[in-house]
């Protein structure tokens, strides 16, 4: 089995860019979801509820961001399947 030890430190840092960026995205759904689930009776979110929105989908448009250019940075072919292979 394939682990994200063996990779060089190029495919390490995908790796990681990968975990941020799913974590950045489960954090802004999860805040989502707790919002509609807030205001799905009426009413609306609060500024500081969608300013908190923002502050968090700009976290995952920077980790979107940071893992594009790590992943790109793995040229080896057969670590980038293993990398695909890691995140799938």
């Amino acid at each position: 089995m394939n682990s994200a030890d063996n990779l060089s430190e190029a495919g390490k840092i995908a790796h990681q860019a990968f975990v941020d960026m799913s974590n950045s995205k489960r954090q802004h759904f999860d805040f989502l979801e707790s919002l509609e689930a807030k205001y799905q009776s009426g009413g609306a979110p609060s500024l500081v509820e969608n300013q908190e929105l923002e502050k968090l989908l700009s976290i995952h448009d920077k980790n979107v961001a940071a893992f594009t250019t790590a992943i790109a940075a793995v040229t080896d072919p057969e670590e980038k399947q293993i990398l695909i292979q890691l995140i799938s």
